[in-house]
């Protein structure tokens, strides 16, 4: 397996998060290892559209880890988050839009688990942005975190994980067109921001988070501090976010649903 070449700072957040980082990695590795049909670059950014993304395994006894669940932000103002802030569930998930089992994710399983949990208040999605595939993934990354500044980040979302948007690339050029396609009202306000010091540093704590957490391939993610790698078949995020549900109480907040906003209606589009 090759892994993009990036200083990788270790993430100081409490006793126990190198048994969860080692998990995390190991079912990273376990999704693109050698051995699998396809190498590392293509098993984590095939465009695949059948069958499970990523051959690993997820053992359902396995607990999530307190000091993990701990990175979900729940930033009301976070314009690159879907659900309410309060939401008794929070899945992280780390990404690139380079990555085709990440497409595959967004456009078949998400707008699924938004419809299910997300609608009825008990689940909260905080995107974080990890490009590993080189400067197109940087741009995309950073497209991303401009169209939220203007309340469009979903729809971007759906535009860059759209059938065949990968394999137009993400040049610059490209990334202010699936803006304008995304529907952000201020474009020069959008290339001003997306090429923006505060751009590249929220990118870079994103990449950072992931890479501490011995993320490798992409997409990963961290239902209520349990970590998940691969685009998995449905049933895993669904089991996983049933299990976090009733750990939690089974409750979900007064008005439920309330805060979630329009962009539901551009995820998978």
């Amino acid at each position: 397996m090759s892994s993009p070449k990036r200083n990788r700072k270790p993430l100081v957040i409490g006793a126990g998060v190198a048994v969860a980082a080692l998990l995390l990695g190991l079912a990273s590795y376990t999704a693109t290892r050698p051995d699998d049909a396809a190498s590392a670059p293509k098993a984590s950014g095939a465009n695949s559209t059948s069958g499970p993304a990523a051959d690993v395994t997820v053992d359902p006894q396995s607990g999530a880890y307190p000091e993990l669940e701990k990175l979900a932000r729940r930033d009301a103002k976070d314009g690159l988050a879907i659900g309410r802030a309060d939401a008794p569930v929070v899945m992280v998930e780390y990404a690139d839009f380079q990555c085709g089992f990440c497409g595959k994710f967004a456009r078949d399983t998400e707008p699924e688990l938004i419809k299910k949990y997300v609608d009825a208040g008990t689940l909260r999605i905080e995107w974080r942005n990890f490009p590993i595939f080189g400067e197109p993934s940087e741009n995309a990354a950073r497209g991303a975190w401009a169209a939220a500044q203007q309340g469009k980040f979903w729809q971007f979302h759906s535009a860059g994980y759209a059938k065949g948007a990968k394999e137009k690339g993400f040049s610059v050029d490209r990334v202010k067109t699936l803006a304008e396609e995304a529907g952000v009202p201020d474009l020069e306000r959008f290339a001003a921001d997306m090429e923006s010091e505060a751009a590249k540093a929220s990118v870079k704590r994103d990449q950072d988070e992931a890479y501490g957490l011995g993320a490798t391939s992409t997409p990963s993610f961290l239902i209520n501090g349990r970590p998940i790698a691969g685009a998995q078949p449905k049933e895993t995020f669904t089991d996983a976010i049933d299990a976090a549900l009733k750990a939690a109480g089974g409750k979900k907040p007064q008005g439920a649903g309330a805060d979630v906003g329009d962009a539901k209606e551009s995820v998978g589009r």
